[in-house]
Protein backbone atom coordinates (compact mmCIF):
# COMPACT_ATOMS: atom_id res chain seq x y z
CA UNK A 1 0.00 0.00 0.00
CA UNK A 2 2.92 2.20 0.98
CA UNK A 3 3.88 1.98 -2.45
CA UNK A 4 1.10 3.05 -4.33
CA UNK A 5 1.07 6.60 -2.07
CA UNK A 6 4.63 7.09 -2.99
CA UNK A 7 3.77 6.98 -6.73
CA UNK A 8 0.04 9.00 -6.43
CA UNK A 9 2.77 11.99 -4.40
CA UNK A 10 5.55 11.41 -6.78
CA UNK A 11 2.77 11.68 -9.70
CA UNK A 12 1.36 14.41 -8.86
CA UNK A 13 4.80 16.35 -8.13
CA UNK A 14 6.25 15.24 -11.63
CA UNK A 15 2.31 16.18 -13.33
CA UNK A 16 3.22 19.60 -11.75
CA UNK A 17 6.84 19.64 -12.92
CA UNK A 18 8.20 20.12 -9.94
CA UNK A 19 10.31 17.13 -10.04
CA UNK A 20 8.70 13.80 -8.46
CA UNK A 21 12.11 12.14 -8.71
CA UNK A 22 13.03 14.80 -6.22
CA UNK A 23 10.62 13.04 -3.38
CA UNK A 24 10.14 9.31 -5.66
CA UNK A 25 14.40 8.42 -4.73
CA UNK A 26 14.61 9.09 -1.22
CA UNK A 27 11.10 7.42 -0.69
CA UNK A 28 12.21 4.27 -2.61
CA UNK A 29 15.48 4.09 -0.63
CA UNK A 30 14.73 5.10 2.50
CA UNK A 31 11.26 4.17 3.00
CA UNK A 32 11.27 0.79 1.05
CA UNK A 33 15.24 0.07 1.71
CA UNK A 34 15.83 -0.01 -1.92
CA UNK A 35 19.56 0.28 -3.24
CA UNK A 36 20.17 3.90 -4.43
CA UNK A 37 21.13 2.56 -8.31
CA UNK A 38 17.97 0.86 -8.55
CA UNK A 39 15.72 3.31 -7.50
CA UNK A 40 17.20 5.90 -9.65
CA UNK A 41 16.81 3.82 -12.50
CA UNK A 42 12.71 2.73 -11.56
CA UNK A 43 12.66 6.36 -10.84
CA UNK A 44 13.67 7.59 -14.52
CA UNK A 45 11.58 4.47 -16.05
CA UNK A 46 8.36 5.21 -13.91
CA UNK A 47 8.49 8.47 -15.16
CA UNK A 48 8.32 8.13 -18.73
CA UNK A 49 4.34 7.45 -18.90
CA UNK A 50 4.01 10.28 -16.19
CA UNK A 51 5.62 12.75 -18.59
CA UNK A 52 4.43 11.69 -21.43
CA UNK A 53 0.75 12.81 -20.00
CA UNK A 54 2.28 16.03 -18.71
CA UNK A 55 3.82 16.91 -22.21
CA UNK A 56 0.60 16.63 -23.25
CA UNK A 57 -0.96 18.47 -21.30
CA UNK A 58 1.55 21.39 -20.82
CA UNK A 59 1.52 21.14 -24.62
CA UNK A 60 -2.18 21.86 -24.96
CA UNK A 61 -1.97 24.72 -22.84
CA UNK A 62 0.67 26.16 -24.86
CA UNK A 63 3.25 25.68 -21.99
CA UNK A 64 6.00 24.19 -24.43
CA UNK A 65 8.75 26.24 -27.03
CA UNK A 66 9.04 23.21 -29.14
CA UNK A 67 12.48 25.30 -30.70
CA UNK A 68 14.00 25.21 -26.94
CA UNK A 69 12.92 21.59 -26.66
CA UNK A 70 14.68 20.82 -29.84
CA UNK A 71 17.95 22.66 -28.42
CA UNK A 72 17.63 20.85 -24.75
CA UNK A 73 17.48 17.10 -26.83
CA UNK A 74 20.37 17.97 -28.31
CA UNK A 75 22.25 18.36 -25.32
CA UNK A 76 20.30 15.90 -23.00
CA UNK A 77 20.67 12.58 -25.22
CA UNK A 78 24.60 12.91 -24.64
CA UNK A 79 24.47 13.79 -21.30
CA UNK A 80 22.14 11.97 -19.86
CA UNK A 81 24.05 8.47 -21.39
CA UNK A 82 27.25 10.18 -19.50
CA UNK A 83 25.36 10.49 -16.65
CA UNK A 84 24.34 7.14 -16.58
CA UNK A 85 27.58 5.78 -17.07
CA UNK A 86 29.13 7.80 -14.55
CA UNK A 87 26.60 6.92 -11.93
CA UNK A 88 27.26 3.51 -12.52
CA UNK A 89 30.65 4.16 -11.38
CA UNK A 90 30.20 5.31 -8.11
CA UNK A 91 28.78 2.76 -4.91
CA UNK A 92 26.05 3.01 -3.90
CA UNK A 93 26.55 5.01 -0.63
CA UNK A 94 28.88 7.86 -2.55
CA UNK A 95 25.58 8.17 -5.03
CA UNK A 96 23.51 8.95 -2.30
CA UNK A 97 25.68 11.50 -0.96
CA UNK A 98 25.80 13.27 -4.35
CA UNK A 99 22.10 13.09 -4.89
CA UNK A 100 21.72 14.55 -1.66
CA UNK A 101 23.91 17.05 -2.28
CA UNK A 102 22.20 18.26 -5.15
CA UNK A 103 18.92 18.33 -3.21
CA UNK A 104 20.08 20.44 -1.02
CA UNK A 105 21.72 22.67 -3.66
CA UNK A 106 18.57 23.01 -5.59
CA UNK A 107 16.79 23.61 -1.99
CA UNK A 108 18.79 26.71 -1.39
CA UNK A 109 18.63 27.54 -4.90
CA UNK A 110 14.97 27.91 -4.82
CA UNK A 111 14.37 29.20 -1.20
CA UNK A 112 16.97 32.18 -2.72
CA UNK A 113 15.66 32.87 -5.61
CA UNK A 114 11.86 32.50 -4.23
CA UNK A 115 10.74 36.01 -5.36
CA UNK A 116 11.77 35.45 -9.11
CA UNK A 117 8.74 33.17 -9.39
CA UNK A 118 5.83 35.80 -7.93
CA UNK A 119 7.51 38.61 -10.03
CA UNK A 120 6.97 36.73 -13.22
CA UNK A 121 3.25 35.77 -12.28
CA UNK A 122 2.47 39.21 -11.36
CA UNK A 123 3.86 40.12 -14.94
CA UNK A 124 1.38 37.71 -16.60
CA UNK A 125 -1.58 38.96 -14.66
Amino acid sequence: MLIYLIGLLAGILSGMAIGGGTFLVPALVFLLGIEQHTAQGTCLAAFIPTAAVAIITHYRQGNVNLRLVLYLIIGTLSAAIFGASLANTFDAASLKKIFGFFLIAMGIYELCSGTKGKNDQNKKG
